[in-house]
């Protein structure tokens, strides 16, 4: 009898020190370039063709600022289109930007804002002027589509290339509050949806294509350029570098926030569910659940900002997980898929106003503060 206990013991004892490991480790985010002037920051990027080059989108200035990550900051304007952004509402602006797939060798960049009279939102292209790639021309814009907006606020504006090359773009349900024209559960609007497009031979004459592979051509009164739908709106999105899995973050009404990982022809519940509560309906066998979500009730959720998958090399713990802000509470969240669920963990704390993340190539990630900082993600 006391031998079994003490091989078990044996046998256990490594299983658990296994599982000590493996627990989602708490963080600390660590104040990084505090030179930096930005007004109203949201969105961090770093460029692939000139080491050391980040870029910091300004929503209410409407500018894309360029510095210098090691060094002399050298911060600068890089491209500038407060002639031709709104800002009026909280959630309107510059809001995201992505480097082409091909940056290193063509210079372009697609930005993603909103305008007024009339109030829509806008995606262009822009390509750099100088070598290094510090700054673009705002005379080679090429506006490739424009989203009709009947309020000011629900714009989404995930922006970002997959690893296939298409460009994915988020879009919020066009406002108000409920959805009051059905646009989530509509195949007939851009809006409340993901939308996949072909923009390698981007002209004038033919902005983008569609793929061929795009869930819903054909159908009757689809959109063909939508890729999933039933969103509210979703706020930031980011492709996990190993699996290539779509994550994206979408923004509640007034009981859940929540994360989904977004699939072709996937129809993710708005409006009739929220998370998984029942909101104009009840679940059906065809809609989506979140694979995470949170309260507003007791968890002090308000509204969700998406961050990324870690695939660094500095936090073993964290590898594989997502991490997720809540932008009034300021709680940070690692969610790790398991089985058919996910495992989370409150990882950090006391980061209000986080408005997005940023991701390194070498896959550290940064926490971008409303307000004007950007901070570092390290182990606490």
């Amino acid at each position: 009898m006391f031998r079994f206990a003490a091989v078990c013991a044996l046998c256990v004892l490594p299983f658990l020190t296994l599982l000590a490991e493996e627990r989602l480790p708490l963080l600390k985010a660590d104040r990084v370039w505090p030179q930096l002037q930005l007004d109203f920051p949201v969105d961090l990027q770093f460029s692939p063709a000139q080491f050391g080059l980040a870029y910091v989108l300004e929503q209410k200035r409407a500018t894309i600022q360029a510095f210098n990550v090691e060094g002399p900051l050298n911060q600068r304007v890089a491209l500038d289109l407060s002639d031709i952004v709104s800002a009026r509402r909280n959630e309107m602006g510059l809001l995201s930007m992505a480097l082409d797939p091909q940056f290193a060798d063509n210079g372009y960049i697609y930005v993603y804002y909103t305008t007024s009279k009339p109030r829509k939102g806008i995606l262009a292209r822009y390509q750099a002027v100088a070598d290094d790639k510090s700054s673009f021309d705002p005379e080679s814009a090429l506006v490739l589509l424009e989203v009709d907006q009947p309020w000011g606020n629900h714009n989404g504006a995930g922006l970002l290339f997959g690893p296939d090359g298409m460009l994915f773009l988020g879009l919020g349900d066009g406002g108000s509050a409920g959805d009051p024209q059905n646009h989530g559960q509509s195949l007939g609007t851009l809006l409340g949806a993901v939308l996949r497009l072909d923009v390698s031979a981007s002209t004038s004459s033919q902005p983008y294509t569609i793929p061929p592979d795009n869930p819903f051509i054909g159908k009757n009164g689809a959109r063909d350029e939508i890729w999933a739908y039933g969103l509210r709106n979703p706020w930031r999105m980011a492709f996990d570098r190993e699996t290539g899995q779509l994550w994206a973050a979408d923004v509640g009404q007034n009981a859940r926030e929540e994360v989904n990982i977004i699939t072709k022809g996937g129809n993710f519940g708005w409006n009739i569910m929220e998370g998984t509560k029942a909101f104009r309906g009840r679940a059906q066998s065809d809609l989506i659940d979140p694979i995470f979500e949170y309260n507003h009730s007791n968890e002090g959720g308000r509204s969700i900002t998406g961050g990324f998958v870690y695939r660094g090399t500095d936090i073993t713990g964290l590898v594989g997980a997502y991490l997720c802000a809540d932008y009034v509470s300021g709680r940070v969240w690692a969610v790790r898929p398991q089985g058919d669920g996910s495992e989370s963990r409150v990882v950090l704390n006391n980061m209000k106003l986080t408005s997005s993340f940023g991701q390194a190539p070498d896959g550290r990630l940064f926490i971008v503060n409303h307000r004007g900082s950007l901070l570092q993600i390290n182990k606490h």
